[in-house]
């Protein structure tokens, strides 16, 4: 994908939403990037002439745990083609077993309290209700309506930028939870008395993780093992958590991903592709959360390298029979993905086996109604040229997406023109 829009790009680079200068000093290399506003709307972004709408992670704009539904209130409302910057958090620093203070814990850390973000410390202090064991642990910000949006259309969501807005990270490993249930962490059950009070006591295990400028200039992330010697590896930022209201009025857990999107946790979706989501209420109202430096494919331990994140979208909605769906029949019924590479088809299902078959049938679906081909050669081709990966294992509903490459069909794409 190509970016159209230049200046914008130049104005999200002076404005700090793109990567940064190499600076020993964190404070002296921007971060942190605390909100630009208090309220959502459109912001002037900071040393430039642009105009964007902007949603800060606030009590009134965010959903602790849950996903918006058919009866949620969008914060903002924006016109096709917007762009819109978000400022989201990660949970990691937040959630009950780390103490619900952010101060506190990142401070434990070596972390002084003005690299903590702002947005954190006022949700944490506030009387917002979180139950640690129901609820899931996600800061969900927004949803943001989409105007003109109607059931059948499909937003067409470009994830712009994704800039870390605090030079650390956590990677966290939560008894009963994880690829490994039961075996990790290798520590002690929760006791009774675990708590926001006694975060001790839940026996969790959370991984503080540093990010910094590699000599390529590149982000990347830092471990140590035992004896202190460093590991570090690349980063690849993007946004876990992506989607639409669901049509339903029941609260919405933001932990298993679903055909409104949500928790998919798919990492090759980051900067530079496009998600394509059908839109299930009047308006649709995005929203997004769970920002990740990188994650690896199965997200074993349970997180990806969470790391609160400003990404910036450009949202256009495809009227239901828009030529640029990816479907025959002018809509979608579950989200889609694109990179300048690849068609990204997602498969989701409480059994990681059938998540596997929903993505085939998905890549079949795909392939026989945009590409032309038809079932039995589309089956051949996955088998022979295509990778299916295993998006995560971690989230009550598995994902598997699969990667089909456009390069392949150069010569139908060039017949479409």
């Amino acid at each position: 994908m190509k970016f159209r829009n230049i200046p914008l790009l130049t104005a999200l680079a002076i404005a700090g939403m793109a990567p940064l200068a190499a600076s020993a000093q964190a404070a002296d290399a921007g971060f942190p990037l605390q909100p630009l506003a208090d309220k959502p709307g459109r912001i002037v972004l900071p040393g430039t002439q642009h105009e964007v709408y902007y949603v800060p992670s606030t009590v009134d704009t965010i959903q602790w745990g849950y996903l918006p539904n058919a009866a949620t209130k969008p914060v903002l409302s924006v016109p096709s083609g917007a762009t819109i910057v978000f400022d989201t958090l990660s949970h990691e620093g937040m959630v009950e077993d780390q103490g619900r203070d952010p101060v506190k814990y990142f401070g434990s850390k070596g972390i002084p309290t003005n690299m903590v973000l702002k947005d954190a410390i006022a949700i944490t202090g506030s009387n917002m209700a979180h139950d640690f064991a129901k609820d899931g642990p996600h800061i969900v910000t927004g949803p943001v309506e989409i105007q003109g949006a109607e059931p059948g259309d499909v937003l067409k969501v470009e994830l712009l930028s994704a800039v870390p807005r605090v030079p650390y990270g956590v990677v966290s490993n939560r008894h009963g939870k994880g690829a490994l249930p039961g075996e990790f962490p290798e520590t002690p059950k929760p006791l009774a008395n675990a708590s926001a009070a006694n975060p001790e006591a839940y026996h969790n295990v959370s991984v503080f993780t540093p990010i910094r400028r590699g000599k390529d200039g590149k982000w990347e992330g830092v471990m140590k093992t035992k004896d202190g010697t460093e590991v570090i590896f690349p980063t690849a930022p993007f946004m876990g958590t992506m989607g639409v209201a669901a049509a339903t009025t029941a609260k919405v857990h933001s932990v298993p991903p679903g055909l409104h999107g949500g928790n998919m946790d798919i990492n090759d979706l980051g900067v530079g592709t496009t998600v394509y989501f059908p839109v299930l209420v009047k308006g649709a109202n995005f929203y997004t959360g769970d920002p990740h430096m990188v994650q690896g494919d199965g997200e074993v331990a349970l997180t990806a390298l969470e790391h609160s994140m400003r990404p910036t979208f450009r949202i256009t909605l495809l009227k239901k029979g828009d030529k640029a769906i990816p479907s025959s029949s002018g809509s979608l019924g579950r989200p889609m993905g694109e990179t300048p590479d690849h068609w990204v088809t997602i498969g989701l299902n409480p059994d990681l086996d059938e998540a596997m078959k929903d993505a085939v049938r998905e890549s079949i679906r795909f392939l026989t109604e945009v590409l032309g081909m038809d079932r039995a050669t589309a089956y051949a081709y996955l088998s022979a040229a295509s990778e299916f990966q295993v998006s995560q294992v971690v989230d009550g509903t598995k994902g598997v997406h699969g990667m089909i490459r456009k390069s392949d069909f150069i010569n139908v794409t060039s017949k479409k023109r």
